[in-house]
Formats: C-alpha cells, sequence, structure tokens
C-alpha cells in the first residue's frame, strides 16, 4: 500500500483540495454516464427529472439530480441495479432485510479491491500497521463487515483472526492466545466480550489490543473514553454501508480522533435537509447522502443514508471530515412530542457510574400517550440499593437534559440480550 512514501499513505491522502476536487468531478462525470448507460432504474430517474451526465459542468450539479432510496434498490430485487452482465460481478452481499425484502449489492472483481484498498487505508489510519495481527470480531456471510475488515487488513499485510461474531468465550481465549494488536467489532459486542474478560478473571487493559475499529452503530464519545479507559486500547470509529460499499467509506484517525474522514476520491459526500431534500453548507447537520465515484459493479447515486451528521473541513487529511453519527432519522424516538435518539440516553447512562452501558430503550402506549422506559444493567459490583438511586439519578438526568420524562428499569447484570452484531436499542411495543 505504501507506494513508495515513507509515511506509508496514498499520495491522495497528501494532495491538495484542488487536485481532489479536479479529481472528483472526472470521476463523477464517468460514474453518471455509467449509471445512466448500464441501468435501466437510473435512465429513466434521470430522464424524469430532466437531467443529464453530459450537463455535469460542477460538482455543485449533482444537486440537480435524483436521489436513490432504500424503496429504489428493493423494488430493484435482486439485480436491477446491477451495472454489468451477471458474470462480471463476482459478490454479493444483501443486507440484513429486517423490513421486507433485503437489499442486495454487487461487485466486480475491481470493485472488491477498491473495496479492500480504503478498508486498508482505514485501518491504517485507526494505527494499524503492516505485520499486526487482526481479530476481525464483526460477522462474516452476506453482512458486509467481516469480509470488508477482513480483504482490508489482509491488502496492509496483516494477518487476519477471522473470527466473525459470537462465541464470546473463545473470542477471549483467541485474544488471549494470539495476542492481536488490533479488533474490528461493533462497539456492542466489544463491550460483551471485556465484561467476558473480566468474567474469566482477565483485566482487559492487560490483553494484547491496542486498537479497537469500532462500527456498525451509532456511539457516543463518552462511549469513547469508557472502552479506553477500560481496555487501554485507542478506540476509533469506522462507518460505511453496504449500498454504497460496506465499512471503509470513512474512518477517525487515531492522531486526531476528531470525526471520520471520508475517503471521498471514491464517495462523494452530501448533506441534506432530511424534508426538503435541499443541500445543506458544510458545518450544518442533516442526513447524509452519497455518490459513488469509482463503482462499476452498482454504481449508486446520491443515496439517501438516513445518518445524521455534518460535514466539516479535513485535519488529519485533505478530505473532509463527517461528525460521528449520533443517529438514524429512522432510530429517532419521538416520545411526548421530543426528539431522541439512543445515543443521548447512553451519553447520560455512561455518567451513571452504577450502570453499565448495556441498555434498552422501550417504547409503550399504555393510554393515548407514548411513554420510554429505559431498562439498563447495574454493574456487578453494584448493590441493588445504589442501583436504584442510580436508576432515579439517571431519570433526573433524562429529565434535566432531554426535557422527557422516562421510567428507569434497573436490571441484573447480563439481564439483557447481548448482540454478537449490533444491539437492538429500541424495543417498540406499542
Amino acid at each position: 500500500m505504501s507506494h513508495g512514501d515513507p509515511s506509508g499513505l496514498e499520495p491522495i491522502e497528501r494532495a491538495g483540495i484542488e487536485e481532489l476536487r479536479e479529481l472528483q468531478l472526472a470521476r463523477l462525470r464517468w460514474s453518471l454516464e455509467h449509471a445512466y448507460d448500464r441501468v435501466p432504474h437510473y435512465r429513466s430517474a434521470f430522464d424524469a427529472a430532466g437531467v443529464h451526465p453530459s450537463e455535469v459542468s460542477s460538482l455543485a450539479d449533482l444537486a440537480r439530480f435524483p436521489f436513490t432510496t432504500k424503496a429504489d434498490l428493493r423494488e430493484n430485487y435482486p439485480f436491477g441495479m446491477f451495472a454489468v452482465p451477471r458474470e462480471e460481478i463476482s459478490r454479493i452481499h444483501a443486507s440484513s432485510g429486517t423490513t421486507g425484502r433485503p437489499t442486495v449489492v454487487g461487485y466486480t472483481r475491481a470493485d472488491v479491491d477498491l473495496w479492500a484498498g480504503v478498508m486498508a487505508r482505514s485501518i491504517r489510519a485507526a494505527g494499524g500497521r503492516p505485520g499486526m495481527t487482526v481479530h476481525v470480531a464483526y460477522g462474516y456471510g452476506l453482512f458486509t463487515g467481516g469480509l470488508g475488515a477482513h480483504y482490508g487488513a489482509e491488502a496492509l499485510g496483516c494477518a487476519v483472526v477471522p473470527v466473525s461474531g459470537g462465541m464470546t468465550e473463545r473470542q477471549v481465549t483467541l485474544i488471549r492466545d494470539f495476542e492481536p494488536e488490533v479488533i474490528m467489532v461493533t462497539p456492542s459486542y466489544m463491550l460483551a466480550i471485556a465484561d467476558e474478560m473480566e468474567r474469566q478473571g482477565m483485566d482487559p487493559r492487560s490483553s494484547s489490543l491496542k486498537v479497537g475499529i469500532f462500527g456498525a452503530e451509532p456511539w457516543t464519545d463518552e462511549m469513547r473514553r469508557e472502552m479506553e479507559e477500560r481496555l487501554g486500547i485507542d478506540a476509533v470509529d469506522i462507518y460505511g454501508l453496504s449500498e454504497v460499499i460496506g465499512p471503509g467509506v470513512a474512518q477517525e484517525c487515531v492522531e486526531t480522533k476528531d470525526g471520520l474522514h471520508v475517503w471521498e476520491d471514491h464517495f462523494y459526500p452530501e448533506v441534506i435537509d432530511p424534508v426538503t431534500g435541499a443541500v445543506l453548507p458544510g458545518g450544518e447537520e442533516g442526513e447524509l447522502v452519497f455518490t459513488s465515484l469509482t463503482k462499476v459493479g452498482m454504481p449508486i447515486v446520491r443515496y439517501r443514508t438516513r445518518d445524521l451528521t455534518r460535514l466539516l473541513p479535513g485535519t488529519a487529511r485533505p478530505m473532509r471530515r463527517m461528525e460521528k453519527v449520533t443517529g438514524r432519522s429512522d432510530d429517532m424516538m419521538i416520545v411526548r412530542g421530543v426528539n431522541l435518539f439512543p445515543t443521548q440516553i447512553e451519553e447520560l447512562v455512561l455518567r451513571t457510574p452504577a450502570l453499565t452501558p448495556h441498555f434498552q430503550c422501550v417504547l409503550t402506549r399504555p393510554g393515548r400517550m407514548d411513554d420510554l422506559t429505559v431498562r439498563v444493567e447495574r454493574r456487578p459490583d453494584a448493590s441493588p440499593e445504589s442501583a436504584e438511586d442510580a436508576g432515579r439519578r439517571l431519570a433526573g438526568l433524562c429529565k434535566h437534559n432531554l426535557g422527557v420524562t422516562v421510567a428507569v428499569e434497573v436490571v441484573d447484570p447480563e439481564a439483557i440480550e447481548r448482540s454478537m452484531g449490533k444491539m437492538r436499542r429500541i424495543v417498540d411495543e406499542r
């Protein structure tokens, strides 16, 4: 990956903004042409909007093109969004499809190599180096996490331990015996692994791990502090989604930990007003939208991610940063007129020492109004009495900081189901 540069960075990671923008414009024009020529959905969507790729003379012109949504991908299930003949597709992934048909993504050989490249770049930015051992506890299979991390770590020159999710006792055994420096896992499952280390009498800070690359679900800076303190690691955020390519769309740099640099030589970001669809200026919060610039098998144009964030100037890299995703527009709970996200609750739980970050938001509607109960585990060393106090304190923090009255139910350690992948934060019983 080094291309002879002693810093190990790719030339584009040190390029000037002008050079980056020129490259983006050339790639954008290619990608829009490719989508229009090869994908019937895009041809009809562009025609209906009265736009044509040949009219693009600046990056701002992208705003005239129509959005792509998850519904569009479902309507073209399974292979309608592919831009190449089936025999040129070398990998097919699909997202979980919890709400109906899964969304299917296809990769050519070149796309798989591109994905491995942006993942290698991400792992390097997180502090991984050639020769290190990487423990991959993301799920393998149709979910893009495991194989995305795996190919990227190999491309960087690391040894990969492809553990996948689950079997938490074995995760701990392998970390102890194989001594990996890097772990790639969802933040909620990392907590389960740390709990299991303690259960086995191992101090999590004594492990060989130096870097945790956490993604696939929103998590807070409070959670980062908790992880770093408890595990003695650098905890950094990775971002991606299957529809765009998988993990490796954006990565936090270990030297700054100030949000995720979008690898915008391959994925062009916009932030829009989720209601009007208007593009917002840098620094304003809205919904993140991505256009692929280099994907061959399944180009994506202005895909609405539903993730809420804002774009900021680059720091450790010239590419723009996206702030940590605080929530998804479809994860938003509206409780008695107040908009709430699980990450806001997480932040307050982490300020309450007797409680663990294992929690769920349970929504019920006993009468005409919605009620929210935060079900949260007490720490093993907290007495039931101090846990009751902590529950009252958490309810007070929610009222004071979020302006909403919640019930808090403190349960025993291990009482909330452990997820081996993404934590189920919202339980809707309405």
